[in-house]
């Protein structure tokens, strides 16, 4: 096993200045079995020496208490037994990075290694403080990866297809990522060469030998499916041949958001042989029969015929000896002599194309005269390296003879043979003077389109000065003109970046100096350019395969740029725009420059990581991979041509056009959800284990999430479903509310058994497990923003569940039962058996009641153990049940109310004891008949009565107080009358008194007006 070291960088560290910190790899680590594991420790703080030692220790799951120290850098006895054989095999030991980092390697995992690490440092300094130890979790998971490909072997021929598959998987809980690679392998030793591969983030990464192929599509990986992954050779190659395999392997994003390999498989290898194509072809020889003396001679060897892209040696014979060769690796040889001419400039050997041999004498000599022939041979790479000859054939006999020098004439013409270039492009014209050799000075003249005017362009001297014309001679629109001489008659004038206005004739003038003349003797020739716009042929389109994409699928668009001269390779800009749903704000996603140089937008960066752009000449390809709903609205790419002449490209373009908009919509993917429907009935032992099962027949392809639901009817005709639990597409697991008490939860959990098939188990089956079954299957599909999406439901047939009779049942009196009750009186309703039971059963009794317009609910549960459970606590105070008899259960209803009519009945359970130790399980249940209760109104009394007449309680509390005043006003006035009669009585014998004493003296002194005042008195 090979271990990279890990950098502490990625280490959960909390440092304080003095303070001695131990820092371990963050957590929870998942690795696959069998696969190795490097967990790093570092201390930071200490004050001792600078080499520190580390310990290591685990605590398992079976028992998190307890310490068991594996292995240390300070002591050999401190390894534990379960330990000792690993580290004396090295399966398990440390690595010291630094003083004060280790890292911790397990080379092999197990099972057995899950939990959880303690790294621990000794402490060297003066006193404790800090940290001496840190701790991590490792979860060793199964290994699920498999990659499966039939071991063949295959004969092709050069040239022809081929196809590959492999079978990629896994079945990882974890959340993990899978790549996959080709290789081939070929003999002698060498290491294996990677065709192309899938990496764990959907690149496709060419080998380096194949780079070229893959950027011409010749070499494509693509993936069928969900774990079928293709490799296509368009057309093989002698290279080609060798053992070829498949190799997968899977990724897991570790807490610190580094990804790490866990699994890595190979497939069985395919053997490839290739057989070398044959392909007959010609050999030609273009050469003039005759040639001047200190004129070029050119002769040109083509082959006729072969394959495509052929490797070919060319070798030349003059007079019948070979005179000079060129292997197919390009490497040129001469024979002595034409070496020094060609070192001297007068002698070049090349290949102009790759089926097309140059031989050329820039001064031919009468030496030169003779017969020439070439002969080229088409080769092919050995295993080793070197070259094998396929075939040879050989050109017919040229004979080219020296001729006497004809009368001068002076030609002009373009490089390419071409009157028309692009703007932008190069323009090269040629002007050639014929006859004796002599010193000439030359001048170029250009008349442009719609005018009669000629403008100097350049001229150059007999002795080689130079002179440009006013608008040639800086850079402006025009571009750069630049004048050379060729040989002693050959002109080249150059304007390296035309544009539009350099259309029209241009014409040479040659000059000849001659003693006999005072003027000397010119010579005039013309010839007409035209420079295309670049603009005027730009055609930009948008494509996508797809329009309509599936979410979390792939945005494939491609933005094609048509043009007539699409074989300059002119530098293009592109830009890809993009309008969301719904808005009506364009944004710039991404410009992409001639150089690769790729500038993001104003778009959300995780926009970023789920783009590949990919561009080459005249084409720029955008791929969005997990789409969601956000990538949803309308995209358009601009494409702005530049000057190749005159990067960088400081200037503006030279032509720019856009595409039309093209719409691109995110919908969900059709959901292939079937889940098996028909239905089955199980029969059991009471007291035994039930599984029932939820088989998938069908699923959507792609990386989907399952949610299933179980319910649960009980044997009743017209009970409801209930949710009994339910495991979600995060596999959390959630119990309905009639199952959420712990006894329910123990009695009842769900499995997955494989990919399509779930059971929900019920331990201990009872009777009131008896009822029907069934599952509720969702499909989920999580995007790459964490959004959920369901894409369908299915729901699975019915499982009934039936206990097996135990030889006893319980059996309830079905008789009809009427009764009539007073308002505020009593009423008892009975629920008998037929049979008592056996001695060793007990019973329970649920009492129901449902009035005319409300749905039924429980009143009281009378247990096995005589226990009371009222549905509502306010019943406690008005019911009571008890069993009167071993057969008879009794319902007491206290002061009935009028509400309390309905309907009344009973459900009555035998419990036995079952098991070791033993415990009461229910045996069989039955129900009763509906009581109805009818409640009248109760007879009114004579304190009732009263109550009842609002006049006669007014007269009776009323009228005695109006009584009790009037006695009162009476009593008050007898009163006063009876002080005033004293008081009268006491005045008058007061006044006979006085009248008596004054009578004695003055005689009567009683008058009238006393007399009449006593008399109303």
């Amino acid at each position: 096993s090979i271990f990279i070291p890990l950098s502490f960088s990625h280490l959960q560290a909390k440092l304080s200045i003095g303070q001695r910190e131990v820092t371990v790899q963050k957590g929870p680590l998942f690795r696959a079995e069998g696969y190795p594991v490097s967990i790093g420790c570092k201390v930071t703080g200490h004050q001792g020496p600078s080499e520190q030692h580390f310990q290591w220790s685990v605590y398992l799951p079976t028992a998190p208490a307890r310490e068991i120290q594996i292995v240390s850098t300070k002591d050999a006895d401190f390894t534990y037994a379960a330990y000792a054989q690993r580290v004396r095999s090295r399966d398990v030991y440390v690595e010291r990075l630094q003083g004060n980092s280790v890292l911790l390697h397990i080379s092999k995992l197990q099972v057995k290694d899950s939990g959880e690490y303690e790294c621990h440092t000794p402490n060297t300094d003066g006193k404790y403080y800090g940290s001496y130890s840190a701790k991590t979790t490792l979860t060793v998971i199964p290994d699920t990866l498999s990659a499966t490909m039939s071991p063949q072997t295959l004969s092709k021929e050069e040239g022809e297809p081929l196809e590959l598959t492999c079978e990629a998987a896994k079945a990882t809980a974890q959340h993990t990522h899978l790549s996959v690679a080709w290789y081939l392998l070929q003999d002698g030793g060498s290491p294996a060469t990677k065709i192309i591969s899938l990496s764990k983030d959907f690149t496709l990464l060419p080998g380096p030998s194949y780079t070229e192929r893959f950027a011409r599509s010749a070499v494509r990986l693509d993936k069928l499916g969900a774990a079928t992954f293709r490799l296509s050779i368009g057309s093989l190659q002698p290279s080609d041949q060798g053992r070829l395999f498949c190799e997968a392997t899977e990724w897991i994003q570790d807490p610190d958001e580094t990804w790490t390999f866990i699994a890595k498989k190979q497939t069985d290898q395919t053997t490839l042989r290739i057989q070398p194509a044959v392909r007959d072809f010609q050999v030609n020889l273009t050469a003039e029969s005759t040639f001047t003396e200190g004129k070029p001679l050119e002769l040109v060897c083509q082959v006729l015929g072969s394959g495509r892209d052929p490797q070919l040696q060319g070798v030349w014979f003059f007079n019948g000896m070979e005179v000079a060769r060129i292997d197919a690796s390009g490497v040129l040889g001469l024979k002595e002599g034409y070496n020094e001419r060609a070192s001297q400039g007068q002698l070049q050997v090349s290949k102009l194309s790759p089926k097309a041999f140059s031989f050329k004498i820039f001064s031919a000599g009468p030496e030169d005269e003779g017969t020439y022939r070439c002969a080229v041979a088409e080769m092919t790479r050995a295993q080793m390296g070197s070259w094998q000859l396929l075939q040879s054939k050989q050109s017919p006999d040229s004979h080219v003879h020296l001729r006497k020098p004809a009368a001068r004439s002076v030609a002009v013409s373009t490089q390419n043979k071409q009157q028309a270039v692009w703007e932008g492009e190069a323009l090269t014209l040629l002007c050639k003077a014929d006859g004796a050799e002599s010193l000439l000075s030359v001048s170029w003249w250009h008349v442009p389109q719609g005018q009669t005017q000629p403008e100097f362009v350049a001229g150059m001297e007999q002795d080689g000065t130079v002179q440009l014309g006013a608008s040639y001679g800086t850079p402006t629109n025009h571009g750069h003109a630049r004048l050379e001489k060729m040989d002693w008659a050959t002109f080249r004038l150059e304007i390296t970046s035309t544009t539009v206005t350099d259309s029209g004739t241009y014409e040479c003038r040659v000059f000849e100096r001659v003693r006999s003349q005072a003027r000397g003797l010119s010579w005039m020739q013309k010839t007409s350019v035209t420079v295309k716009s670049l603009a005027s042929s730009l055609q930009v389109s948008l494509m996508s395969r797809q329009p309509q994409v599936k979410l979390t699928s792939t945005v494939d668009l491609a933005c094609i740029v048509g043009a007539g001269y699409s074989d300059l390779q002119v530098p293009l800009t592109v830009t890809w725009q993009f309008q969301p749903a719904g808005s009506h704000v364009s944004h710039q996603l991404v410009r992409v420059t001639h150089n690769g140089t790729i500038e993001w937008g104003d778009f959300p960066s995780q926009f970023q990581r789920r783009t590949k752009i990919s561009q080459s000449s005249f084409r720029s390809q955008l791929l969005i991979h997990e789409a969601t709903e956000e990538e949803a609205g309308v995209y358009q790419c601009k494409v702005e041509v530049y000057d190749r002449n005159s990067l960088p490209m400081n200037g503006p373009a030279r032509a720019s056009a856009s595409s039309h908009p093209l719409r691109i919509v995110i919908s969900l993917p059709e959901s292939k959800l079937k889940v098996n429907s028909s239905s089955q009935a199980q029969e059991l032992a009471i007291n035994s284990n039930a599984a029932v099962e939820c088989g998938i027949l069908s699923k959507t392809t792609g990386h989907l999430q399952l949610a299933v639901i179980w319910y649960f009817s009980p044997i009743s005709s017209n009970a409801s479903w209930l949710r009994i639990l339910e495991t979600d597409q995060t596999n959390v697991v959630k119990y309905g509310d009639e199952f959420h008490t712990p006894r329910r939860k123990q009695k009842f959990h769900t499995e997955k058994v494989s990919q399509d098939m779930f059971q929900l188990h019920i331990l201990n089956v009872e009777d009131s497990d008896q009822g029907k079954y069934r599952c509720a299957v969702q499909e989920w599909l999580l995007s790459a923003n964490g959004t959920g999406y369901k894409l369908g439901e299915e729901t699975s047939g019915v499982t009934e569940l039936k206990l097996r009779p135990t030889g006893t049942k319980v059996h309830v009196s079905k008789v009809h039962w009427t009764e009539n009750a007073t308002e505020h009186g009593e009423a008892a309703m009975h629920c008998g058996l037929e049979s008592a039971g056996g001695s060793a059963s007990l019973f329970s009794v649920t009492w129901y009641w449902a009035g005319e317009h409300s749905g039924s609910k429980k009143l009281v549960h009378l247990q096995h153990d005589g226990l009371l459970e009222y549905g509502e606590e306010r019943l406690r105070r008005r019911l009571h049940s008890y069993r009167s008899s071993p057969a008879d259960f009794v319902l007491k209803l206290r002061r009935v109310e009028m509400e309390d009519a309905g309907e009344y009945w009973c459900q009555v359970v035998e419990w036995q004891l079952h098991g070791t130790p033993s415990k009461w399980v229910s045996q069989a249940s039955d129900e009763s008949q509906h009581m109805v209760l009818t409640v009248l109104p109760s007879e009114p009394s004579f304190p009732s009565r009263i109550c009842s007449s609002a006049p006669l309680i007014y007269f009776l509390f009323v009228c005695p107080f109006l009584v009790f005043l009037l006695l009162i006003s009476t009593l008050c006035l007898y009163w006063k009358a009876r002080k005033l009669s004293a008081l009268r009585l006491t005045s008058q014998r007061e006044k006979a008194l006085w009248v008596g004493l004054k009578g004695a003296g003055d005689g009567p002194a009683t008058t009238k007006e006393e007399e009449e005042e006593d008399s109303r008195n």
